[in-house]
């Protein structure tokens, strides 16, 4: 029989497994302002290692706009916060 999972459970489905980054992650870091593969290892490193994933990442990114893909596409920086800590 089935178990009924509670609110409080959180089910992750792991975009990377190389690194451990979840599709809710990837969907947040979306959010902040990646809005390419390149971006989002960046940001979390997922897509860096063996690659599997970025297909995945790629298809994640492309069902919402991204809120700054106008910057980007401008050639702009648009994840200023992981540029200074780089």
């Amino acid at each position: 029989m089935a178990r009924l999972r509670s609110r409080r459970e959180v089910v992750r489905v792991y975009v990377c497994s190389c690194f451990g980054v979840t599709e809710q992650q990837v969907k947040q870091h979306a959010e902040d302002g990646a809005c390419t593969p390149r971006q989002i290892a960046s940001a979390c490193k997922a897509g860096t290692d063996c690659g599997s994933c970025v297909r995945r990442i790629q298809a994640i990114l492309g069902r919402g706009a991204c809120p700054r893909r106008e910057l980007a596409d401008q050639g702009q920086p648009v994840l200023t916060d992981l540029a200074d800590a780089a």
